[in-house]
Parts: C-alpha cells; structure tokens; sequence
C-alpha cells in the first residue's frame, strides 16, 4: 500500500483557443490544431520533466500508445475535445488513460449509448432520465480505461462496464482483455474529465494516487 500512498498524478487542462482564418481551409486548420496540440504537449511535458522536450523525442508502442525514449518509466496520456486540451503525467503511476469531453458538445446520446453502452450501464443511464453528464461520465471513463490499456480498440466498447455511479466520480472496472482498472472523474466547468490507470482488484477496494489538477487559460 505504500506505493500507491505516495503514487502521484498530475493533470494539466487548458482550453483551446484558436484565431478564426478565413483563409486556411478544413485540412490546413486540423494541422494547425494537431502542430498546437503537439506543441501544448511537448510545453507541460518539459515543465514536468524539467527538460526540452521535443517531437523527435517520442517513439509508439506496437499498439500505437507514445513514450518518451529517454523516460520509459514517466508515464502520460492526453486527449482533446473541441475546445480544451488535457494531459495526464506520473512518475509512479503506469498505464495512464485521460478524456476529456465538452459537456455543451452535440451529441447522437441515444445512438452511440446503443452502441457503446453495457446493458447495465443503459439501465442506469435510463432510470436517471437520459442525465446529459451521466452519459459523458460513462463515455469519458470508457475512452480513459481503453487509452490506458494501450491495446486500442480491441474489444465492442458495449463489453466494458464502467460500473459508473451517478454521484460518485470514483470507481474500478475490468474486462478480461483489458485488465483491471481504477478511474476518477471531474466535472471542471463545463468539461467532463476522467483518467485512468492500472490496478488489482482487492477485497479492501482500491486507495486513490494524489491527484492534482492544473487548470491553464
């Protein structure tokens, strides 16, 4: 236990703030998004690391996930919606997997929860009346437990019961592909925020790393 009381996660949040040009079209606006992305990335990942850090810097597993080269053993995981960018970082913590959603964002609810949700998890979804943040809670842990894994998309994501409680933010969920795994959820504004990360399951339940979230303009 004395790992996980001093496992540590840190989570950088900023909103994404981009100068309209008329004159860039669709693909020329998605690299401009992917170039600030990398670069908000490779800026948080410096600051923690307290070295350059640079795109040359970063290999994939064979399954896709990055790592840094040179830090094998530092663990992180991002992910973007339309408007904010987030980065999940440990030194401790292995298998990391962040979300992040835009709770405003226009969503086909009904279609993809038929097609992404476990029975139970519809169940719940439906005897809270269809609740918007109950359904991005759901959505956000099950894309942070799936980028945790770092195996991709190899299983229906209707499988994987997130277990997830409408007023908790905290629980565990397995599947036997995947593994067992802890989460934590934020609603920050209008965000809805869950990372993710390895653990066992135990009869004493699971004890939460310090969790530190930085929020940017």
């Amino acid at each position: 236990m004395e790992f996980m009381l001093m496992a540590q996660i840190r989570i950088d949040l900023q909103q994404i703030v981009e100068t309209p040009n008329p004159h860039l079209n669709r693909q020329q606006l998605m690299q401009r998004r992917k170039e600030w992305i990398a670069e908000r990335r490779n800026t948080y990942l410096s600051a923690v690391l307290e070295q350059p850090i640079h795109n040359s810097d970063f290999a994939r597993t064979e399954y896709g996930k990055p790592y840094l080269m040179a830090h094998p053993q530092f663990y992180f995981n991002h992910s973007h919606s339309q408007k904010h960018y987030a980065l999940a970082t440990s030194h401790r913590v292995a298998d990391l997997g962040v979300d992040v959603e835009d709770l405003d964002r226009i969503v086909r609810f009904e279609a993809l929860a038929q097609h992404a949700f476990h029975a139970d998890e519809m169940a719940n979804w439906s005897n809270l009346e269809e609740d918007r943040e109950y359904w991005f809670k759901i959505w956000t842990i099950k894309e942070a437990v799936l980028k945790a894994s770092g195996l991709g998309i190899r299983i229906s994501l209707n499988e994987l019961n997130t277990q997830a409680h409408a007023t908790q933010n905290n629980g565990i969920c397995s599947h036997p592909k995947l593994g067992v795994f802890a989460y934590q959820c934020y609603v920050i504004g209008r965000v809805m925020l869950s990372v993710a990360w390895r653990t066992e399951l135990s009869c004493h339940g699971f004890r939460l790393p310090v969790i530190a979230v930085h929020t940017h303009p």
